[in-house]
């Protein structure tokens, strides 16, 4: 039958209220509105009890280019359609318009779903006047932040479908699951992301024991999981990944006996071993456990689940857990596997030989785990397998054709290793042909060379190519060009490749290219615009660096070209790479001023200049870098003072200038701009005046080097607020950058690079500071370098520096320091360097503990006064100090002062006897005083004779 005129009326009028932009509606036209699109009708009476006009293409556009999404109004003339059973307006844009309230009304609804339509406001409460509605989905109904409740949910009550997904349900979390239990006909159930975030326990009741379904992840809920859930027997999915779910894993999911699905990820608490009953789910497909702390061996579970007569178990995810124990063979039973991911646990052992069993296999991830051993070539029997991934373990042995004979689906390799210890060797002959087409391959640490694997030649499929540390030397052959692979990474960094880049390699956009540490030699090569980050460090490019680099690699946001042999001036295009990030052109000979070209960089994040000839002053438009971290200068031949500009840097994290001619004061803005400064390296400069107290304001400084300048002054008593030298690191700490700096450290000049976050150092040596070491210096607790030596320091050694446990090295020398060392530096368990030489201590030097290593006399010479091991000078008393200083033989200057007289009764008796016991024999006995003089007589005849016949001899030579 046609449709009723008053029921097509209401559809056109609804027609009106939308806007169409792709024409979906353009069938609304002629007399029999139940032949339009989008429209069903009852067949006996015409009635239009469907409407199904959710977006066909979500997220996408149709062929022609416009949106294929309704939007406008929702008039209320849908009330005319009175036996209207199913709406659908999902996945459409009403642009933030609230749900229409006369929905409620819409009584013979059974099916209504609005999800993704983009509404706004809240959910209707008249909803629950829907008594008949079978099927509810508003997930993601609105684009605004609302707050729901739940009130409206108890009076559906022949819900069989209901998801909620997405909506912000946090004024329901107290009872939302008492009101989910006053549905008894509920079969699936879907609340994810809903930030509920409690979860009841125990229930009085439980009412939906018919569900089969239950996603509730993505929730945030607290607590172990709750016993009535293990009461739903009719479970076949059940979903709560992403919460903070904790506690072991019960035996009782043994009960969901129809279970296929189970998803307890990222929980993060969830603990202990997997339960063998778990492997008697046999009709499980999908289990994953990942981002939890589950622990033990997995052999007596995947043992349970082969016992099965028919294992289903499709996908099985335990990675990122704390797993043991080898892999065992009954792995190679599970024979529908296609998805194993085990990678990020600490299993040991090999591959099993069972693994070639699993015929269905698609995706195998065994990385970041403790495995080792020889890899089986019964891999090579994976016939379905598409990604293979066994990064970070420590494979040994040779890979043959034999682990590769019929991975004909093979399209992603990946077997790397941080460490550059080679142990797997690939041994292929090179006329082999392999039986695959990668598109990705990614292989390090492993020896492929001596010569560039020639089995490649057949991959012309491959959008990424690593072969980084591989040993492969020679040049890059001529066939990788013929290619003509559109690479999205090429990364062959690491080896002895030498010869020139040649220029016909072809990149996709935003490609990767790393050629670093190997032979590479002739002028920088340039490919096309595509190539975002280029990396050449450590080679032997030589010559000036393009001109028009700028121009010919305009997206580049990644350039290092350090450690090469590259002269010439900075090209000024640089400037016009408006996308860079980080700009490394450090160890080469560059020369020159540096650029005012900076204002057109906004997001430079690094800069290192570093080791070159750079003269000249710094560009005050260095300063327009607001979003710089680190600006590294040092060993150059800069100079002037550092521009005002600079502490526009704000955000600045390393602030690097050592080794140049920078001169004027210490500007104040360094400690008032820049607050995240980790590192401060001004040494070896011509900086003057006093340090300025601004400079303590900066509290995560760990690094501070103000050595070989020329300031004078004090050092400020506020450096004890650098709590950057106190507070211990956070796990943030460990996997922050901060690039290279050379450091005096342990009596010798240090580079630090991978470490150089672990480095608490303050080097204010060779400088004019006066007065004393200020005691608040001994509260930085984690300072590691202390290094005041060659100054004009005075008084005491602070008696509390032994508060400084984590010191290595200290040098207090050349100083004019006074005083005992202080007997709390024996504490100092970590220091290996010390130097003290050349000051005025005095008195015994301490014994026992770190001083028993530290033997080297030179670190006390030039101190007089100072007495003991290891010296030679011998202490008198029990105290070892000694009164004058001018002499290693003195006796104590606070020894008993009854040996004063006797001291000088016996200087007397030497100055008679000494004296008298000559001079006055002489003036007394006149034959012996006649005998004395003759003898003198004689010896200058004999003097003045020699000297004679000697010149002689020499006017003869003459």
């Amino acid at each position: 039958m046609d449709c009723l005129e008053v029921e097509k009326e209401a559809l056109l009028k609804f027609k009106q209220g939308l806007t169409d932009p792709s024409g979906r509606l353009s069938s609304w036209v002629g007399e029999d509105c139940c032949k339009w699109r989008g429209v069903s009708c009852y067949n006996r009476t015409g009635r239009v009890i469907k409407l199904k006009l959710g977006n066909p293409f979500p997220n996408s556009l149709e062929g022609d280019g416009t949106a294929s999404e309704l939007g406008g109004e929702i008039y209320p003339s849908l009330l005319n359609l009175k036996y209207l059973n199913y709406l659908d307006l999902s996945m459409n844009n009403f642009e933030g318009m609230e749900i229409p309230k006369f929905i409620g009304s819409l009584g013979k609804l059974r099916y209504l779903n609005l999800s993704g339509a983009s509404f706004g406001g809240i959910i209707p409460p008249n909803i629950a006047n829907l008594s008949n509605l079978c099927y509810l989905d508003l997930n993601t109904y609105s684009i605004e932040p609302n707050k729901n409740g739940l009130e409206w949910l108890s009076g559906l009550s022949s819900l069989k479908y209901l998801d909620l997904g997405g909506i912000d349900l946090s004024k329901a979390a107290a009872y939302w699951l008492q009101t989910v239990n006053t549905l008894p006909s509920l079969s699936e159930l879907h609340m994810p992301n809903c930030q509920l975030s409690n979860l009841s326990r125990s229930l009085p009741f439980l009412n939906f024991t018919s569900l089969s379904v239950l996603d509730l992840s993505n929730n945030g809920f607290d607590s172990t999981i709750p016993h009535w859930l293990f009461n739903l027997s009719s479970l076949v999915y059940l979903d709560l990944n992403s919460n903070n779910l904790q506690g072991g894993l019960p035996d009782a999911f043994q009960n969901f006996t129809s279970l296929q699905l189970l998803d307890l990820s990222k929980n993060s608490n969830i603990e202990g071993e997997l339960p063998r009953t778990l492997g008697n789910l046999c009709y499980l497909r999908t289990l994953i456990l990942s981002v939890n702390k589950l622990s033990g061996e997995i052999t007596e579970f995947l043992d349970g689940l082969s016992a099965c007569s028919y294992s289903t178990l499709e996908n099985l995810d335990l990675g990122f857990n704390k797993l043991t124990g080898i892999l065992p063979d009954s792995l190679g039973h599970l024979k529908n596997l296609r998805y194993l991911q085990l990678w990020s646990n600490s299993f040991r052992g090999s591959i099993p030989e069972s693994i070639g069993s699993l015929s269905s296999l698609q995706e195998l991830y065994l990385s970041q785990n403790q495995m080792g051993g020889i890899i089986p070539d019964s891999l090579g029997q994976l016939s379905s397998l598409v990604v293979l991934e066994l990064n970070e373990n420590s494979w040994e042995g040779v890979i043959t054709e034999a682990h590769f004979s019929n991975l004909s689906s093979l399209k992603q390799l990946s077997i790397t290793k941080s460490s550059p210890n080679v142990s797997l060797v690939f041994d292929i002959s090179s006329d082999w042909a392999p039986p695959f087409k990668l598109t990705y391959i990614n292989l390090r640490s492993c020896k492929l060379g001596p010569k560039f694997p020639t089995w490649l030649r057949t991959q012309n499929e491959l959008t990424t190519v690593v072969l980084n540390n591989a040993r492969i030397s020679g040049t890059i052959p001529d066939w990788l060009s013929k290619l003509d692979l559109p690479l999205s990474e090429l990364d062959i960094a690491y080896n002895q490749l030498r010869g020139r880049v040649p220029n016909s390699l072809v990149f996709s956009y935003l490609a990767n290219v790393d050629l670093s540490s190997n032979l590479f030699d002739g002028p920088l090569p340039l490919w096309s615009s595509n190539v975002s980050t280029l990396y050449l460090r450590s080679n032997l490019f030589s010559g000036p660096i393009p001109q028009n680099i700028g121009q010919v690699m305009p997206i580049l946001t990644d350039l290092d070209i350090s450690w090469n042999s590259l002269n010439g001036s900075i090209p000024l295009s640089i400037g016009d790479l408006q996308a860079l990030i980080t700009l490394v052109i450090s160890n080469n000979n560059l020369s020159g001023e540096i650029p005012q070209f900076w204002n057109k960089m906004p997001s430079l994040y690094i800069v290192d200049m570093s080791n070159n000839n750079l003269s000249g002053t710094i560009p005050r438009s260095l300063g327009s870098l607001t979003a710089l971290r680190f600006l590294v200068l040092s060993n150059n031949n800069l100079s002037g003072e550092l521009p005002s500009q600079l502490q526009n840097c704000s955000v600045l994290e390393s602030l690097d200038l050592g080794d140049n001619k920078f001169s004027g004061n210490i500007p104040t803005w360094i400690g008032e701009s820049m607050p995240s400064l980790l590192i401060l390296a001004l040494r070896s400069n011509f900086f003057s005046g006093n340090i300025p107290s601004e400079i303590c304001a900066l509290s995560t400084l760990h690094i501070l080097d103000l050595s070989h300048n020329h300031v004078s002054g004090f050092i400020p008593p506020c450096f004890g607020n650098l709590s950057g030298f106190k507070s211990e690191l956070s796990d943030d700490d460990l996997e922050r950058y901060e690039g290279r700096l050379k450091l005096v450290a342990k009596g010798r000049a240090l580079e630090y690079y991978n470490i150089l976050y672990l480095v608490n150092s303050l080097d204010l040596s060779n400088n004019s500071l006066s007065g004393e070491i200020p005691i608040e210096l001994t509260s930085l607790l984690k300072l590691g370098t202390l290094n005041l030596s060659s100054n004009n320091l005075g008084g005491n050694i602070p008696e509390k520096i032994g508060n400084l446990q984590w010191l290595e090295t200290l040098d207090l020398s050349r100083n004019k320091l006074s005083g005992p060392i202080p007997m709390s530096m024996a504490s100092i368990t970590f220091l290996v360097h010390l130097n003290l030489s050349h000051n005025n201590l005095s008195g015994k030097i301490p014994t026992g503990n770190q001083f028993q290593t530290l033997i080297d006399p030179s670190i006390y010479q030039g101190n007089l006064a100072l007495c003991g091991f290891p010296l030679t000078t011998e202490c008198h008393d029990n105290n070892g100090t000694i009164p004058t200083g001018k002499g290693e033989d003195n006796d104590d200057e606070d020894g008993d002062d009854s040996e004063l007289p006797w001291f000088f009764v016996s200087m007397g008796l030497g100055f008679i006897i000494g004296f008298w016991g000559v001079c006055g024999t002489l003036i007394i006995k006149t034959s012996w005083r006649y005998a004395y003089f003759r003898f003198v007589e004689k010896m200058k005849d004999r003097l003045l004779l020699a000297v004679a016949l000697n010149v002689a001899r020499l006017t003869r030579k003459v």
